[in-house]
């Protein structure tokens, strides 16, 4: 897997360094959107592979119905639970109230420190930083072609989508 993911990676620096003969400043710009967008989906990719791995193996991870059953019953009206045939009168709307609103799950700590980690990762923020710094230096040298950079992080995208699904999968 990992090899097929350095190959795809080594083909499209030889195409992009062609673009090299043609106009550095076209290669400049290529090669700068490409390796931004392609570290932010990679880095991404990895970072939160490492929180769902923790969630895991700290046996946090609750397993839910399969996608098929949430299609066919989204509200579980075909469980085996018992009916309460009780009548309106003679239930307690308070009580049910109550065991209703323990089971919603509230945004808290714990919770939010997977999704933290996650965001925070320095997987995530060193590529971010450099797709701001290149972008900036572009800007500053004059040299930033849109026409060159926009398409290049979106063939950056595509290159880190394929690159993580064969090397995180």
């Amino acid at each position: 897997m990992v090899k097929k993911a350095i190959s795809l990676f080594v083909t499209l620096q030889t195409l992009i360094l062609i673009s090299y003969f043609f106009s550095l400043k076209a290669f400049i710009n290529i090669e700068t959107a490409f390796l931004s967008s392609l570290f932010i989906i990679v880095g991404t990719s990895y970072a939160y592979k490492r929180v769902v791995l923790a969630k895991v193996e700290s046996g946090e991870y609750v397993e839910e119905r399969d996608l098929l059953e949430k299609i066919e019953d989204p509200y579980e009206l075909y469980d085996d639970k018992e009916i309460d045939d009780t009548s309106p009168k003679e239930l307690n709307l308070k009580e049910i109230v109550k065991e209703e609103k323990a089971k919603v799950k509230l945004l808290n700590v714990k919770n939010m420190k997977y999704g933290v980690k996650g965001g925070v990762s320095l997987f995530r923020l060193l590529p971010y930083l450099f797709l701001i710094l290149g972008f900036i230096a572009l800007k500053n040298n004059n040299i930033l072609e849109l026409w060159y950079y926009l398409p290049s992080l979106f063939a950056g995208i595509v290159a880190g989508s394929f690159i993580s699904k064969e090397i995180f999968s």
